[in-house]
């Protein structure tokens, strides 16, 4: 695409150009300040020269924004309102992409993205929220600690812990494996939704306790004790005040995992041995496999809208929650 059109072309290099001379820039000037000493003058210019510095890391950090989100956004919205093969110049523009989705074949994708994203939400929030509630409970260094345990699994790339679950749930794997030495029959685990949910759950899981953690552990216990003193047993108490003041993380949470199911495509590849398309896997399908760019823009655009309206909902949360 950019290489259709000479201005975009510039553009792009452009903003390379600037991000290399301001990042040169900012080199030079953390270099020059090392040559002042401890003078109220000296000081004044090591200040003059910090506030450049600023800047030029500014500059720096709008043009990683222009380079590596606002272009490829507005070729993604350009490619989506635009019919294929056109050159820059006599762009045809066109709802059809979007209409395309109404084809039988991908309102199926869709719900089947859906199914999968509320399953794989469910089974985070109902093991998700009792961890972030053991977590909360303990003391404040402790909390840390299992926090950072909680996160140690994506420290790990996502494609060798989907490789690692295939080795679990094969028929030839560790788990059907113990069956046979216990003397139960080997189960089909692989290619099923069994097997797709687990994987999701496991990649997944974190972004759900860590929302509701940080709800639980901004909680006054105090309103907990005025509660019981006012008579209202345990159950009462964490539906009437823990459950109510955590729920800014648990939307959070909600959102975040349910995006991130609908949009895998790795997960149910390997897992789902190809018989899962979700909305990820039919973006790719797009780009790589089919071609049609303009049809898979659409999509793309479609679930960027859904994931802004999630961003701004997360935030309206946390105003809440502060």
């Amino acid at each position: 695409f950019l290489a259709q059109s000479s201005a975009l072309g510039a553009l792009y290099y452009f903003f390379i150009v600037l991000s290399a001379m301001a990042l040169a820039w900012e080199f030079y000037l953390t270099a020059y300040m090392a040559r002042f000493e401890g003078t109220i003058r000296e000081s004044m210019k090591k200040t003059l020269v910090m506030v450049v510095a600023n800047l030029g890391w500014s500059a720096l950090l709008v043009a990683v924004f222009v380079l590596f989100v606002l272009i490829p956004l507005v070729l993604i919205a350009i490619y989506a309102f635009t019919t294929s093969g056109n050159p820059v110049k006599t762009l045809n523009f066109t709802l059809m992409n979007f209409a395309k989705i109404n084809e039988p074949t991908y309102i199926k994708v869709f719900i089947k993205s859906i199914e999968m994203g509320v399953l794989t939400t469910g089974v985070c929030l109902i093991l998700g929220y009792p961890m972030a509630y053991l977590i909360a409970k303990c003391p404040e260094e402790m909390q840390d600690m299992l926090i950072m345990a909680v996160t140690i699994p994506t420290w790990i790339n996502m494609l060798l812990r989907t490789y690692a679950w295939m080795n679990l749930l094969s028929d030839n794997g560790i788990i059907n494996g113990l069956l046979s030495v216990l003397g139960i029959n080997p189960v089909t685990m692989m290619y099923t939704n069994f097997s797709v949910v687990v994987g999701m759950v496991c990649n997944f899981m974190p972004f759900m306790i860590i929302p509701i953690h940080t709800s639980l552990r901004k909680m006054d216990n105090s309103l907990i004790e005025a509660a019981m003193d006012l008579g209202a047993n345990p159950f009462q108490t964490f539906q009437k005040v823990v459950l109510k003041l955590s729920m800014p993380g648990v939307i959070n949470g909600i959102v975040m995992v349910f995006l991130m199911a609908i949009s895998s495509f790795v997960i149910p590849k390997l897992l789902g041995g190809g018989q899962f398309v979700l909305i990820g896997n039919l973006i790719e399908s797009q780009f790589v496999s089919v071609g049609d760019w303009n049809f898979g823009s659409a999509i793309s655009l479609i679930l960027a809208v859904l994931i802004l309206v999630a961003m701004r909902l997360m935030k309206k949360m946390d105003v809440q929650d502060n």
